[in-house]
């Protein structure tokens, strides 16, 4: 299995053998179910979808969702996603812990980034913005955007405010730094996209 889905319980910090101290993101990993296996003969790829967080209480499900769990005897979860399934043997109903990594494996970790709702060009973009002394009128605004007669538009993509994150992000290449089996927890170097209680996505790094 080539990964697993968790769900971000906030940052601390170790202690490493060597006496560095490094700040660490907690995340609980599992144990999820497979829910559906994707065969190259029958979808084109091979993967198997995973289903975490079970969700107690079937009025709360949509239909379809819940006749999608029912097919195959299983209780409904809130969080399902899809990995890479790498020649393993695995059935629908099997279990997937945090065993599959091991101190010292990287990892790539998606989730949404927190929302950081309507921000202007400084913020957003990292503009430099206009001199900040008395009497200049322009302080933070992004400045000139038009291109005269040709044009007569502004171009795509032209970084302007708006709503800031609240986006898939997925950071790469993190160490593992511990895990913990009897707790479900793995613990990482570094911070990782989302607030606490986010859902993620691990995957090991190839």
């Amino acid at each position: 299995m080539k990964g697993i889905s968790g769900k971000k319980i906030g940052m601390t910090q170790v202690f490493l053998q060597n006496g560095y101290l490094i700040p660490v993101t907690v995340i609980e990993v599992g144990p999820c179910k497979v829910v559906q296996l994707k065969t190259a003969e029958k979808d084109g790829y091979t993967a198997v979808q995973i289903g975490f967080d079970e969700i107690k209480k079937e009025k709360n499900v949509p239909k379809g969702r819940l006749g999608h769990f029912k097919k195959v005897s299983l209780p409904p979860y809130r969080f399902l996603r899809e990995v890479k399934l790498d020649g393993l043997d695995v059935a629908v109903g099997n279990d997937v812990t945090v065993d599959i990594f091991n101190k010292g494996d990287k990892v790539s970790v998606t989730g949404i980034s927190k929302g950081k709702g309507f921000q202007g060009v400084m913020k957003r973009h990292n503009y430099s913005g206009g001199p900040g002394s008395h009497g200049s009128m322009f302080n933070r605004a992004p400045g000139s955007i038009g291109s005269s007669s040709y044009p007569s538009r502004v171009w795509k993509n032209k970084g302007l405010p708006g709503h800031m994150g609240s986006e898939k992000t997925t950071t790469k290449n993190i160490e593992v730094v511990d895990v913990k089996k009897e707790q479900n927890l793995l613990i990482v170097k570094g911070a990782v996209p989302g607030a606490n209680g986010g859902y993620l996505i691990i995957r090991k790094d190839e």
